[in-house]
C-alpha cells in the first residue's frame, strides 16, 4: 500500500468507474482496519447506513451506475441534516459529533469525518472510540504518523483497548513498514484481552505470524 497522501477527491475528468475504484480501495483499507474490531461503538441509528439511490428500470435495464464520491457526500449531507440541527443546540456533544463523523466516514468523506471526530475528542478527550475513528480517517488521507499519534493517545486513556491496539498494529505494518512494531501492538492486544473471542484471537495470531515472516527479496 502506498503511504503517501492520497487525494481526497478525484481529479476532474475521472470516470465514475475510476472514482469507485478509489472508493473501493478506501473500503479495502477500512476492512483491514476494522475487520476484527469496530472503531466506533456509537451507532447513528437503526437506519444509519447511507444507501446509494435505487436502480431505475426493470430486469433488462443496464446495470446501475455506482455513485461518485460527490454523490456519496450528498447522501451523507442529507443523512446528517437532523443531527446537525441537534448539534446547534449542543455544539460540544461528543457522542453527537461522533455520530456525524461516522456518517461521513461511511461514505468515504474522510476529511469531513476527521473534522467531526476531532471536535468529538476536543469535547471529550476520553472518547476513545471517536479518537480511534479519527486515527482511521487520518490514515485514509495518508497521514500514518498522525493516525499513530491518535491511537497512542487512545491507549493512554485505555491501555487495553482492542480497537486501538489492532489498528495501531495495522498502521505500523501497512503505513510505516514496521512489522516489529505491529507485532508488539498485537501481542499487547492478546496479553491485555485474555477473554477475546477465539476467532478474533486466532486472526490476530495469524497476523503476527505473517508479520514475522522474512520478506522475499525481489
Amino acid at each position: 500500500m502506498a503511504t503517501g497522501t492520497q487525494p481526497e477527491v478525484p481529479p476532474e475528468g475521472w470516470r465514475t468507474s475510476q472514482v469507485y475504484v478509489m472508493a473501493a480501495v478506501c473500503l479495502a483499507v477500512g476492512l483491514a482496519l476494522g475487520y476484527l474490531f469496530r472503531g466506533s461503538a456509537t451507532q447513528v441509528g437503526p437506519h444509519a447506513a447511507v444507501q446509494p439511490p435505487a436502480a431505475m428500470g426493470g430486469a433488462d435495464s443496464n446495470p446501475p451506475q455506482m455513485p461518485s464520491l460527490e454523490d456519496m457526500k450528498r447522501m451523507a449531507d442529507k443523512k446528517a441534516e437532523p443531527l446537525l440541527a441537534k448539534l446547534k443546540a449542543d455544539p460540544n456533544n461528543s457522542a453527537l459529533l461522533n455520530q456525524i463523523g461516522t456518517l461521513y466516514k461511511a461514505t468515504h468523506q474522510f476529511k469531513e469525518a476527521a473534522g467531526y471526530y476531532q471536535k468529538a475528542v476536543d469535547a471529550d478527550p476520553k472518547n476513545v472510540a471517536a479518537r480511534t475513528d479519527l486515527a482511521s480517517c487520518l490514515y485514509y488521507q495518508g497521514d500514518a504518523d498522525g493516525a499513530i499519534n491518535q491511537l497512542e493517545q487512545s491507549l493512554r486513556y485505555d491501555p487495553k483497548d482492542a480497537n486501538s491496539l489492532f489498528n495501531l498494529g495495522m498502521i505500523r505494518l501497512q503505513g510505516k513498514n514496521d512489522p516489529s512494531g505491529a507485532v508488539t501492538a498485537w501481542q499487547q492486544l492478546l496479553k491485555l484481552n485474555p477473554t477475546l473471542a477465539e476467532d478474533k484471537k486466532a486472526a490476530v495470531q495469524k497476523l503476527i505470524a505473517q508479520a514475522r515472516q522474512p520478506k522475499v527479496q525481489e
